[in-house]
């Protein structure tokens, strides 16, 4: 059966294309993807285009129903609802590669777990104990699904510092003590005062230099820096003698960090409502309007955006 996707033109931008998907072979079922979320890997490759160097798939955070089975698979029912799949309404996956989703009025799009997935990965490499001080540095996407697992483990303080008003309440929202607007007039003071805080773990998912310069300057002596955000490119700097004599920590909470499949847990904060979607997905678009969509994105021209999901 033919469907669409979206395949990134070299250089930057998308196009729609057709696809065939066979019938699924032996050991494989067939997924139809509801909802797909949209990744600032799919962002950042708009930009850049499908040639290059690290291009993303056309999509990653997929969420569907078995559909089909094909021949000897067992113990899995059509109409499953799992994680797994792309832009394109249909893929064959082996059971096995996939994960069920359990009962859940949720919708769809507000089941988006890979994300949650590296979230946990930032979770669990982060170090924060009980009674401990934390930064966030970045409230996007994110930002906020890090901030809301972090909110339930016992931290004396969480500060939220983003260049948006809106992300900034939604850090309130959403457990975080204080926020701070770093584009302030006032933040220069508010700055120095959170150098002598003692802040003993700072989260840094700006994926940006000023960001991670942030976070080198209010982190304590000995303190940690979890780096979750990607900072796109071929190079980024930091200050030797500042990190040495601070004798920081940096820990790197990319997916290759993981240290257990994130994936069961993701799937349990999202259905306990510990990590919730609802007030971050800001914009559901059919994948018909995925071209003029990410160029409104890519150009900060959708009002709001914090994430958005392509429904398949």
């Amino acid at each position: 059966m033919k469907v669409k996707n979206v395949r990134y033109t070299a250089g930057g931008g998308a196009e729609l294309v057709d696809i065939e998907v066979d019938d699924p072979g032996p050991g494989e079922v067939q997924v139809e993807v509801a909802a797909c979320g949209i990744c600032a890997w799919d962002i950042q490759t708009f930009r850049a285009g499908g040639d290059s160097p690290s291009a993303a798939p056309p999509g990653h955070e997929g969420v569907g129903y078995v559909s089909k089975l094909g021949p000897g698979v067992q113990d899995i029912e059509i109409g499953q609802r799992v994680v797994g799949g792309g832009f394109a309404r249909l893929r064959n996956a082996r059971p096995r590669s996939l994960y069920r989703i359990p009962d859940s009025e949720l919708a769809d799009e507000h089941w988006v777990v890979e994300p949650v997935s590296c979230v946990v990965t930032g979770m669990d490499v982060c170090r924060l104990r009980a009674g401990e001080r934390l930064a966030m540095v970045g409230c996007g996407f994110m930002g906020l699904m890090m901030l809301q697992g972090l909110a339930g483990v016992g931290a004396d303080q969480i500060i939220a510092l983003d260049i948006d008003e809106n992300r900034l309440q939604l850090a309130l929202d959403m457990g975080a003590g204080e926020a701070y607007d770093v584009t302030s007039a006032s933040f220069n003071e508010v700055r120095n005062e959170l150098r002598g805080r003692g802040i003993d773990v700072v989260v840094d998912t700006s994926g940006s230099q000023q960001g991670l310069d942030l976070a080198a300057d209010i982190v304590k002596r000995a303190g940690l820096i979890n780096l979750f955000g990607w900072i796109k490119g071929d190079m980024a700097g930091f200050n030797p003698s500042l990190w040495h004599g601070k004798a920081l920590t940096i820990v790197n909470s990319s997916p290759a960090a993981q240290l257990r499949d994130p994936f069961p847990p993701a799937i349990r904060l999202l259905d306990k409502g510990t990590i919730d979607l609802r007030p971050l997905v800001t914009h559901v678009i059919p994948i018909a309007d995925y071209p003029v969509f990410m160029e409104g994105v890519t150009r900060g021209q959708i009002d709001g955006y914090i994430k958005g999901v392509v429904a398949v």
